[in-house]
């Protein structure tokens, strides 16, 4: 059963992007967490995607945010 604080993705893009939206969540007090696929940061392989996640229990709240956000910027 998950509990209601688990992190979920909410957005999956490109370094810059994600850390845009990233800020936005934040300037609504909504914290998250990126993560990326690059595996090896010694290689200084670009990731292919980079991940944010949120709390679940912030996922009402983000749902428009993120919404505006993604139609902004498709």
């Amino acid at each position: 059963m998950a509990r209601e604080n688990d992190l979920i993705r909410v957005y999956s893009g490109n370094d810059i992007t994600v850390n845009m939206l990233k800020g936005r969540l934040e300037l609504e007090g909504i914290s998250s967490t990126i993560q990326n696929d690059s595996g090896d940061s010694f290689l200084r392989v670009v990731p292919a995607a980079t991940d944010l996640y949120i709390q679940q229990s912030d996922l009402k709240k983000a749902e428009l945010i993120i919404s505006e956000f993604v139609d902004r910027n498709k």
